[in-house]
């Protein structure tokens, strides 16, 4: 580094936390405020504590970026001088989330890693050779467009592979140049009013459209803003992404759309913004657009059960979520699809751990609570939008239950042609759509959504309310259907009754030599 690099050297402060030392490193670019959030982080205490720093000497020291450095020999003494009053709504809030994390860490056996506080120094740093690299990369786009348009023309669609990518083959990821071509679509006013709802039909978009869409919620969230994403790079990665999700009946690059648009929409129908830092959003999203990436169509149980590689490889520990978290990461490891280039590490750790890759029960207590909290509620938020079909409109949620159906029948002729174990609720000749929905929607879906409504109020009348109206429509549904079997079993009562009084009949005839039984 040249001579100047001494301006951007941070802080080492030492702290005396109950006799041990506690190191604490922060930028001259930290405010008061930072690094009082980073002292109150590395001692254990909440986050709006107000603390002094007292000398050996009882001096009391200022809290700000030009305070005096010390040493492990002459640590700063830590003392809370007052806790901030919480608003009702913050302690409601607290208490809410404990159930909420207690409840869904059971159902969906979610599991966190540990989360480290943002390097400010080392965005800056990033911040100043992205510039650099962004007009590197431009114009390498420039000269590489001619040469990828000759190849586009005779390669095959994405759609009609069955697998683009997958760690069992040891194929490397292609690099994508082209984005800059794909049919832009321009969003009108009622798109992008539409696009923030849940209401939103997902079905009536084309694959480029999709993917202009997922592009303008990344601008409209401020995230290219504030993580210097380059425009060119964001395109080429949401292209990456459609390539790399295959043409499976449900998990395909719509329901990444699907699950993506719901998480957008809440960011706007619950204030997010205002709950959570611009690095939660932009995690939130992305693991969004990653949740499923590669799905091959079978589920875990059947990963397991036959045995297949990615069983093998993660050793029958959650190797979907495991593998979809995987190619995500092989995806941002291209220089040329990496949106994360001036994002922190931490962005990269939040992404694992809300994606996919499951963490130890150990990590757990590694956590301080209140971040322990925040990353469960961000792992059920995706949860709930990952499921989340039943709340839109019927006649955008039920073609779902169709795709859905067709996946698991799938499956389940799989499982039978191959000796393996049929989960009930994926074999067609016992269940129905009736059937699949009352169950998840009574059991799974609105105790998850009432839960959520405690935090936020105004999820149960645009979220909880078409659950309990999916529920009765299901529920009519099996009362027609169960009717309608009832009628066919009296129907064919009746008429194998009358084959069998008909043959008797005959029977006695022939016995009487061709004369009827008298009556």
């Amino acid at each position: 580094m040249g001579a100047g690099s001494s301006s951007y050297r941070p802080k080492a402060i030492y702290l005396d936390i109950d006799g041990r030392i506690q190191k604490v490193v922060f930028s001259k670019y930290c405010n008061s405020s930072d690094i009082m959030d980073l002292f109150c982080i590395a001692t254990g205490l909440p986050r709006n504590t107000t603390i002094s720093l007292l000398t050996t000497d009882d001096a009391m020291v200022s809290i700000d970026p030009t305070m005096p450095a010390n040493s492990e020999r002459t640590p700063y003494k830590v003392r809370p001088v007052a806790v901030k009053q919480l608003s009702e709504r913050e302690e409601l809030i607290q208490g809410v989330l404990a159930q909420v994390a207690e409840q869904f860490s059971r159902a969906f056996k979610i599991n966190e890693l540990k989360a480290e506080v943002a390097n400010h120094l080392a965005v800056l740093e990033k911040r100043v050779e992205l510039e650099g690299l962004k007009v590197v990369e431009i114009e390498k786009c420039k000269s590489d467009i001619k040469k990828m348009r000759e190849e586009l023309a005779a390669r095959n669609s994405r759609t009609n592979c069955p697998c683009k990518y997958s760690f069992l083959d040891n194929k490397k990821l292609t690099p994508r140049r082209d984005v800059p071509t794909y049919p832009k679509y321009l969003l009108t006013p009622e798109t992008i009013e539409a696009l923030r709802k849940p209401t939103f039909d997902v079905w009536l978009w084309e694959p480029n459209e999709m993917l202009s869409c997922l592009e303008h919620m990344y601008h409209d969230l401020g995230l290219v803003r504030d993580f210097n994403i380059n425009p060119i790079t964001l395109r080429r990665w949401l292209l990456c992404v459609h390539d790399n999700y295959r043409n499976n009946p449900f998990h395909n690059f719509r329901h990444c759309f699907c699950v993506t648009q719901m998480m957008y929409s809440m960011v706007w129908l619950c204030g997010l913004q205002e709950k959570f830092s611009q690095m939660d959003i932009l995690v939130l999203m992305t693991a969004a657009i990653c949740h499923d990436l590669d799905h091959p169509g079978y589920n875990n149980t059947y990963q397991i059960n036959a045995r297949t590689e990615l069983a093998v490889r993660y050793n029958d520990i959650s190797p979907l979520e495991n593998h979809h978290c995987a190619i995500a990461f092989q995806i941002l490891a291209r220089p040329e699809c990496n949106i994360f280039s001036s994002v922190p590490a931490e962005g990269f750790r939040q992404i694992r751990q809300v994606c996919g890759a499951r963490a130890l029960e150990a990590e757990k207590s590694r956590l301080p609570g209140s971040q322990c909290r925040v990353l469960q509620l961000k792992m059920i938020l995706i949860k709930c939008c990952d499921i989340s079909n039943e709340v839109r409109p019927m006649e955008v949620a039920e073609p779902w239950v169709d795709c859905l159906l067709e996946e698991y029948f799938m499956q389940s002729d799989r499982e039978k042609s191959e000796g393996l174990p049929v989960a009930p609720f994926m074999d067609r000749d016992k269940v129905t759509k009736a059937t699949a929905q009352i169950g998840f929607i009574k059991f799974v879906l609105i105790p998850m959504f009432e839960t959520v409504t405690k935090l936020f109020p105004i999820v149960e009348e645009t979220m909880l309310r078409p659950l309990w109206e999916s529920r009765e429509h299901y529920e009519e549904l099996k009362q027609l259907d169960d009717a309608m079997k009832e009628l066919q079993k009296k129907t064919e009562s009746l008429t194998t009754g009358g084959t069998e009084n008909t043959t008797e009949k005959n029977r006695d005839k022939k016995n009487s030599g061709g004369q009827s039984p008298p009556n």
